[in-house]
């Protein structure tokens, strides 16, 4: 077993804070002053709005850690992911650009696919690389791996990507390292798996190999009870409750390993993805289910980087963001396919906004925001500034005091004057555009949110609807006075329509929708 966490354990990392308060004083004569703070991006995966205690509506769900974090930083209610699914937004977060503008126009990549990223584009990673940060990614990968198959044998890319989600591993040589993947994306260190916690393989790799070979298989060797995943081949020690506890431990090691340097630790979670596998020491601490036990684990795992921070005297020097990749798709195991709410327990994880995972509505997209920096960012603070996670590449330059060359980060805003100044009113980004799992887009300026195409886009039915005679071939709401996009204002402000139309195809016609150097 790779990660046993006693129910002791458990209790005593939910409940940090005074044992920090102890242990800091000492901590922080081992630290030492530095130029740059570590950074710190933790993302949950399909974790909702109101999944978060602090903007829950119902307060099923305990999250006392992510909820001291809010306390000590700032929220943002109106933060979205790049794309309504999960690997277009990891792209946008790393490179700072909307993955629509490369060949993955819907959908997701395999455990099989090749590098989305090219290796010559900057990321996140490579930036602070250049500033002497050692840079970290722990978690769920999902963009793509340089995996080399057995000699005479073509990779499933050949046959194309949408055929990808069928291959099952044979030609694959797990022994040959990666040739892509985050070591090629600007990453020092890499402890991650393939893809979602649903799709073969199930193995962990480290740097650029595979640390226990896939030698069994799902059907003969199931990873968990319960729950979807996809068949495939399986390291014989891969378990689905052990993954996020092991990956928290990987990460709590980074930061013990690399306290006295600065760096950079993308942490992407796999929770609370499906399959549902809480861990046994979370099981019954919330009122909604296996997956509010799994948000549980979410937050545990948060309160475990917290004291990691607090126990090396980094706390004060560590700017750390905690998120989601999108929206939650509001499933449990006894109702596998998106409800919007979580069963019998009343729960709604994306709170009250329209839609689902995938959907081009709020619900798909509208994430929760998280940050903290003590010295920077006021504490308690609140904003409603609307921010894309395509925004972590130049806000990390601007945190650096560095600016991106013009063809770096053609999507990303600095978003640090709106973390240091919550009281800020001038808007940080021009207009933001969405993405649906089947590639609707919408475009949202102020309060107006342009969407073209009826349908959700997504796992809502219907996903697409084809417009009859004299009805609207899009969808317009004003987010200030419809926020559950009920209204549909397309054919009643056609001024609107055209303009925010007229926005998106320059964004798509140009490339970019940020200028090279936008003015702060």
């Amino acid at each position: 077993m790779r990660s046993a966490i006693s129910r002791r354990t458990f209790l005593r990392s939910f409940t940090t804070g005074l044992a920090a308060a102890v242990l800091a004083p000492a901590a922080c004569s081992r630290s030492r002053d530095r130029a740059h703070p570590n950074i710190i991006f933790l993302m949950a995966d399909d974790m909702g709005y109101g999944d978060v205690g602090c903007q829950s509506v119902d307060e099923k769900i305990p999250t006392p850690n992510m909820d001291r974090l809010a306390s000590r930083g700032i929220r943002f209610t109106d933060a979205h992911s790049g794309s309504a699914v999960c690997t277009p937004t990891r792209y946008g977060v790393l490179t700072g650009r909307y993955a629509w503008r490369t060949r993955l126009k819907s959908g997701v990549l395999w455990g099989y696919s090749r590098p989305l990223i090219d290796p010559d584009r900057m990321t996140v990673a490579s930036l602070l690389k250049q500033h002497g940060y050692f840079t970290g990614a722990i978690g769920k990968w999902h963009l793509g791996l340089g995996w080399q198959t057995k000699p005479g044998q073509p990779g499933p890319w050949e046959s194309g990507e949408a055929n990808e989600s069928r291959w099952t591993g044979e030609h694959i040589d797990f022994r040959k390292p990666l040739t892509g993947g985050p070591v090629t994306a600007g990453f020092d260190y890499a402890y991650v798996i393939p893809a979602s916690l649903d799709m073969a393989p199930y193995c962990y790799i480290h740097n650029d190999r595979v640390e226990t070979l896939p030698t069994a298989h799902t059907e003969q060797n199931p990873p968990a009870q319960g729950g979807f995943w996809r068949a495939g081949p399986i390291a014989p020690d891969f378990r689905f409750p052990e993954v996020l506890p092991t990956l928290t431990d990987k990460a709590v090691n980074f930061i013990h390993d690399h306290a006295r340097e600065p760096f950079f630790l993308y942490f992407p979670l796999t929770a609370p993805h499906r399959p549902i596998a809480p861990a046994d020491f979370v099981k019954g601490k919330s009122r909604a289910g296996d997956y509010g036990d799994f948000v549980v684990e979410v937050d545990w795992t948060v309160g475990r980087v917290l004291q990691a921070l607090d126990e090396n005297g980094l706390a004060d020097n560590t700017l750390i963001i905690v998120t989601s990749d999108n929206g939650s798709p509001a499933r449990s195991i006894a109702h596998p396919e998106p409800y919007g709410i979580i069963g019998e327990f009343g729960h709604y994880p994306n709170a009250h906004w329209r839609g689902v995972k995938a959907d081009i509505w709020d619900g798909g997209h509208r994430i929760p925001f998280l940050a903290r920096w003590p010295g920077h960012i006021p504490a308690g603070a609140v904003s409603d500034q609307t921010i894309c996670l395509t925004d972590l590449l130049r806000t990390a330059a601007a945190v650096v005091g560095d600016s991106l060359p013009a063809e770096a980060g053609e999507d990303s805003y600095n978003i640090l004057p709106a973390l240091l100044n919550p009281a800020r009113q001038s808007p940080i980004r021009e207009a933001t555009v969405h993405h649906s799992l089947d590639g609707m887009f919408a475009v949202r300026q102020g309060p107006w949110k342009l969407i073209l195409g009826r349908g959700s886009g997504g796992f809502t039915h219907p996903r697409r609807i084809q417009p009859g005679p004299g009805e609207p071939a899009g969808q317009l709401y004003n987010l200030d006075q419809d926020p559950a996009e009920e209204t549909n204002l397309y054919q009643d402000r056609p001024e609107v329509v055209r303009q925010l139309t007229d926005l998106l195809h320059k964004y798509q016609r140009e490339g970019r929708s940020v200028a090279p150097n936008p003015t702060p």
